[in-house]
């Protein structure tokens, strides 16, 4: 991938995270971070975390392993990460909330803000 993240090196607090099925239905990842750390050639890279509840995630996952991550930086930074890397804890208690992390496996879109919030108003939240 080419250097395709417009931010400098830095953690960036989310506004708002979602895991997002083909079907619409969506996770909530709560306390959501990226970390934007450049490599060696000096490329830029990203990986993130946050908490998810992680049984609502396998329920995601009962239908598919074609999930989109969608991320909310403020202002005019939304963006989607198609098929992103996702682990998670292994707890699966109802209410149980773990570690995840994530990263992408091709450069992000970023998407326009009335586009992103058109697609918040199609998603039927899981877990709410």
């Amino acid at each position: 991938m080419t250097n395709w993240i417009p931010f400098v090196e830095g953690e960036y607090a989310v506004e708002q995270a979602l895991i997002i099925a083909p079907d619409n239905r969506a996770v909530a990842v709560e306390d959501a971070v990226i970390e934007i750390f450049a490599g060696p050639q000096g490329q830029r890279h990203l990986k993130g975390s946050g908490r998810v509840q992680n049984i609502l995630l396998v329920d995601l996952l009962e239908d598919t392993d074609d999930l989109d991550l969608i991320l909310d930086l403020g202002d005019e930074f939304q963006y989607r990460l198609s098929k992103p890397e996702l682990q998670s804890g292994k707890f699966f208690a109802p209410d149980a909330k773990s570690s995840l992390q994530f990263r992408p496996s091709t450069a992000w879109e970023q998407i326009p803000r009335a586009d992103f919030e058109h697609l918040i108003s199609r998603l039927e939240i899981i877990g709410l």
